[in-house]
């Protein structure tokens, strides 16, 4: 027999808060506890003492001090590490969030607080009908993003009351997340090819869905343009630092959310990470699209990324076109569209996805790698001299050019010989002005050599700029991928060719258009209201044709083919330099970019690197590359670990195929992540 003494050093009382859930303040219980018991035997114990018939399965206990979920139910106290005076909290897993989507529409959901990030993701994009969560991920926005906005509200005596779609009753909390009919190829709804909007006959698809109670469609709409003012008076970086200060939110994707210090219905970002967007199916995608639409928009509208004045116009443009378009559609009522047959639907869909585009002819690929030669003009930027453009002849062969003085000498030894792997390629076009020009940053030891090349036509321009394209990735001419890269260059140039003033007049006249809501507001002080409505009309005669998920398809693209797309910028200080730099990190490469005149010094391509690491102790992260070459720095504007998260991101959504049949490998995805902590 045990006496009272021995028994009350064996166990101990181990005090828990108990998150009721229809009581405000939290309850303290008293549990006698010994180091053997279980995490599933406290829950049991809790729960029997609460007395609350209710479903407690979602329940679970989180450590205060430790700052950890314990979920490992079978561990016992003692491995845990859990003593007398840890502070426990018995509260649900799932809570509330308030996530502002990219087309800034804030939806309220239930989000699992003890799941990883990337898991939550997962579930908050499969609530969504969003394919391809790994592109996605959680920001928390820097002070700034909302301060404009909070100004304005103190000087109204009635605050803003914001757009919040409700999704409370989203089936995330316990069961399946949703049905994964919403993600097989034989079953997915197909949509409506001007809408967006899912027929009608697939709409119990998205039953478990909680979108399928709100109209599933409501999120694949874009929102009507906001008012010039609203636009003023939202966050607009001004610098390449200001940038870098908009990145430093993203969360870690490894851990949770409540590790992560996020509270209950507080808000945050649900945004395009990752600029590698795979496998764009208008079929599959309405709301993915849509909301990668909305991201382009604003990243433009807010000048988060650069353009020119000529390519804000089409952007103007194709914006006025899809919010008309919009408009329409959203007052039809799908309801009454005649019946699809479901299995007819579906096999059009596996159809399609089983004849996964044109087939390239691989063996002619292999065999003949085509070439181009012609007569371009080169010109080398020197101190103090004019730009004076000199013509050359120029072979284009594998991955780098050759030029020589004329035609009759190619035979023989070329001038220069322009190697353009891991080069920049930036386009110096001005359709309006018949100037097609191509600006190459092509890395050396000491930084980059800047050389422009100046094409007389767009056919030629549209040719060696893909070819300039697809050499800096490490690819030839022979790659499927250089013809469909040729006719997206013509198609952006077609757009921005300017049609006669006559076929505007009659678009002028009856005028629905407020010009200021598609540009950014530096753009709209530059011209008087009536001028900018005509220069938009214009441009709009491009793209009147469209209809409504091709314009924002061609959108994406036009977004895609600016120069800085898919630039995440970071403040960081390389090891050995005395001054700080901006890092670039894009899908394929770094760049080291002077923080002061935003130019490129340095660029490392993905494909050259051998391995990458952390140092914890000085929060360094150093990466190794071919031919020797290392480089190591520290992050000031954002922590390490999300510098090190997207560099292994990138390198994981690398490695998707189309036969993966949309798996995920999670656990590659935080070994290369994780940077070994």
């Amino acid at each position: 027999m045990l006496s009272s003494s021995d028994f009350a050093s064996a166990s101990w009382e181990l005090v828990v808060r108990v998150d009721h859930p229809n009581e405000e303040e939290q309850k303290d219980i008293t549990l006698r506890v010994s180091g053997d018991l279980h995490i599933g035997g406290v829950m049991l114990k809790l729960v029997e003492q609460i007395n609350i018939p209710r479903d407690w399965s979602d329940f679970a206990l989180w450590w205060e001090q430790k700052h950890c979920w314990l979920l490992k139910t079978h561990w016992t106290l003692d491995k845990c590490g859990v003593q007398a005076d840890a502070k426990l909290l018995f509260t649900p897993q799932h809570k509330m969030l308030r996530l502002r989507l990219p087309n800034m529409r804030t939806v309220r959901l239930w989000v699992s607080f003890s799941a990883v990030v990337f898991k939550a993701v997962g579930d908050i994009c499969r609530a969504l009908n969003i394919r391809r969560s790994e592109e996605l991920s959680l920001l928390k926005p820097s002070g700034d993003y909302f301060k404009k906005k909070k100004k304005k509200e103190k000087n109204n005596k009635d605050p803003v009351i914001e757009d919040i779609l409700n999704l409370e009753g989203s089936p995330t909390i316990s069961g399946p997340r949703v049905s994964p009919g919403l993600y097989s190829k034989t079953m997915t709804p197909t949509y409506d090819p001007v809408s967006g909007t899912p027929a009608s006959s697939t709409m119990t698809w998205f039953s478990d869905s909680p979108l399928a109670e709100q109209n599933c469609s409501i999120l694949a709409f874009s929102q009507p343009p906001q008012s010039p003012e609203a636009l003023a008076d939202m966050y607009q970086p001004r610098s390449l630092v200001d940038k870098a200060k908009l990145n430093a939110g993203w969360l870690d994707s490894s851990r949770s959310l409540m590790e992560q210090g996020i509270q209950e219905d507080e808000q945050l970002l649900l945004r395009f990470k990752y600029y590698t967007f795979f496998d764009l199916n208008p079929k599959y995608d309405a709301v993915r699209i849509n909301q990668l639409y909305e991201q382009a928009r604003w990243a433009i509208l807010l000048e988060e990324i650069d353009c020119t004045e000529e390519e804000m116009l089409i952007f103007a443009a194709l914006q006025y076109h899809i919010s008309k378009l919009s408009s329409s559609a959203e007052t039809q009522d799908f309801t009454s569209e005649s019946e699809v047959d479901e299995v007819e639907a579906a096999l059009s869909n596996l159809e399609v996805t089983l004849e996964g585009g044109k087939a390239d002819n691989t063996l002619e690929d292999i065999t003949d790698i085509p070439k181009l030669a012609d007569n371009l003009r080169l010109f080398r930027p020197k101190k103090l001299i004019l730009k004076a453009f000199k013509q050359y002849w120029f072979v284009f062969k594998d991955t780098s050019i050759a030029y020589f003085k004329n035609k009759e000498l190619e035979q023989g030894e070329p001038i220069e010989k322009l190697n353009l792997r891991g080069c920049e390629v930036v386009p110096d076009v001005n359709v309006a002005g018949r100037r097609f020009g191509i600006k190459l940053l092509i890395p050396v030891a000491d930084g980059m050599n800047e050389v422009y090349l100046r094409c007389d036509h767009e056919n030629q321009y549209a040719q060696w700029m893909a070819a300039c394209i697809l050499a800096s990735k490490g690819k030839t001419m022979a790659d499927s991928s250089y013809q469909p890269e040729v006719l997206n260059i013509l198609s952006f140039l077609r757009m921005k060719n300017r049609n006669s003033a006559s076929q505007v007049a009659p678009g002028l006249e009856n005028m629905d258009m407020n010009p200021e809501c598609f540009v950014s507001p530096r753009c709209a002080k530059k011209h008087k209201s009536k001028q900018l409505a005509a220069r938009i009309l214009e441009a709009h005669q491009n793209v009147a044709q469209m209809l409504l998920v091709e314009a924002k398809l061609r959108f994406i693209q036009a977004w895609q083919s600016l120069p800085e797309f898919g630039l995440t910028y970071y403040l960081v200080r390389f090891k050995g330099s005395k001054k700080d730099d901006i890092l670039g990190v894009s899908y394929n490469r770094l760049i080291r970019i002077d923080a002061a005149t935003g130019i490129p010094i340095t660029t490392w391509r993905f494909t050259n690197m051998k391995q990458w690491n952390v140092n914890w102790e000085i929060r360094q992260v150093a990466i190794e590359f071919d031919q020797n070459v290392s480089i190591a720095f520290t992050c000031l504007s954002a922590d390490c670990k999300i510098v090190h998260e997207y560099i292994g991101g990138y390198i994981f959504l690398s490695t998707r195929s189309k036969d993966q049949n949309e798996t995920l490998d999670e656990d590659l995805f935080h070994k290369l992540t994780g940077g070994q902590e």
